[in-house]
């Protein structure tokens, strides 16, 4: 049969320089090589500890749901139980159409840029700022919408988020979206009120939405992180400035039930669920009734602070004295400082079997500096008793 047409088949651009994702490029980098020892797994942030007991029986109890196409934008259920823990936690008191369920929240953080990113700001393309290191999916986001990606420094120097301060008014004026995240991954760091407070001022002075990625925001050491919605709030901020997203992977130990939500101004959610009716992928009734249940419930959540308490102690026990050891205010990681992060992901799976992050596959370059190459990123996800193994480990084949 002859070929209909020979020439090679043409491909956008906008992707070709994304590099390989982070675990693919792990398992690149150490899959040829036999582990040092028995293997522990201490790379992605997919929470062990024990879901609720009570998620089997409630969605056996809602099962007949499978059987009805979900409701896109969330159950009444679902979003009233949303609405009350955020009134909880926060103080603030959002009606349901200021809501929108998701997916997971990488859905979320794509899907808003699409639904609010202008095709133009100041009659240029718009830029799309974000902390480096970062979750990949910001920038992702920028290129889709045709909007250029801008990697502000997240370094020790400083505290590992993005210097405000820093960012020239030219750059401000042709912002579109700033996306941050705190608690902060890979650092742990946390947004304190008044850097959110110095955020939404910039947004409101140079007219860009903030899009507040607060995921880890239930994992924390010693004092609950502020809320950018709270902040917003008591600033008197429009609310169309701010999108905050949050779920239940982290908070609750359920990453597989992909729940998560979206809260913004009237407007913007009115876009991301107009969006959301052509495009988007429902979470099934069932699996509503459980998030609806988790956002009700705070037990298991103490339970689960509890847990990470005591890892941090591990933590601090095992590499406290270690120059350049910071632990974590929040979150569940630990970005431990290394002469070549990759170097040293390298060594500890071939001597030990320990499986690390490089540093470097959470951030990018820029004029030749990637602030994440000097770090390995640690996940304390694993039994106490492991992971402490684990850091021991780590330790003596990295430090000492």
């Amino acid at each position: 049969m002859t070929p209909v047409h020979e020439a090679a088949m043409d491909f956008p651009d906008r992707f070709s320089d994304l590099p390989d994702y982070a675990f693919p490029r792990l398992r690149s980098l150490l899959d040829s090589h036999k582990p040092g020892g028995a293997p522990l797994a201490m790379t992605i942030g997919e929470p062990q500890h024990p879901y609720p007991d009570w998620v089997g029986p409630t969605i056996a109890e809602a099962a007949t749901g499978f059987g009805k196409y979900p409701v896109n934008e969330g159950s009444e259920m679902l979003l009233g139980a949303i609405s009350g823990w955020i009134s909880r936690r926060y103080a603030v008191d959002l009606p349901k159409e200021r809501l929108l369920a998701l997916n997971g929240t990488r859905e979320g953080l794509y899907n808003a840029a699409m639904a609010l990113c202008p095709e133009a700001k100041g009659g240029a393309r718009p830029l799309v700022l974000m902390p480096n290191p970062f979750y990949q999916v910001y920038a992702v986001a920028a290129l889709s919408v045709g909007a250029k990606p801008v990697y502000l420094p997240a370094t020790r120097e400083t505290g590992f988020l993005p210097d405000l301060d820093a960012i020239p008014a030219e750059t401000l004026d042709r912002t579109a979206i700033f996306y941050l995240c705190s608690p902060s991954n890979p650092q742990g760091a946390v947004a304190s009120e008044s850097y959110l407070e110095r955020l939404m001022e910039l947004a409101e002075r140079h007219d860009f939405r903030v899009f507040a990625d607060e995921c880890y925001s239930e994992i924390w050491r010693d004092t609950p992180p502020p809320g950018a919605l709270a902040v917003a709030q008591a600033m008197g901020a429009d609310p169309e400035r701010l999108v905050v997203f949050n779920s239940l992977s982290k908070r609750s130990n359920l990453p597989g039930l992909r729940a998560g939500f979206a809260a913004g101004g009237p407007e913007s959610i009115r876009r991301m669920r107009q969006l959301r009716n052509y495009a988007g992928a429902p979470l099934p009734l069932p699996l509503q009734a459980v998030a609806a249940k988790a956002w009700s419930d705070e037990d298991h959540v103490i339970e689960n602070r509890a847990l990470y308490a005591a890892k941090y102690d591990i933590a601090d026990k095992v590499l406290g004295d270690l120059p350049g050891y910071a632990a974590p205010e929040a979150g569940f990681f630990l970005w431990l400082p290394v002469e070549d992060g990759e170097a040293a992901t390298l060594k500890l799976w071939r001597e030990t079997g320990v499986r690390v992050l490089p540093g470097a596959y959470l951030g990018r370059d820029v004029n030749g500096e990637n602030p994440g190459k000097g770090y390995v990123r640690v996940a304390m996800v694993a039994p106490a008793n492991e992971m402490q193994r684990g850091l021991k480990t780590l330790r003596a084949c990295l430090y000492d």
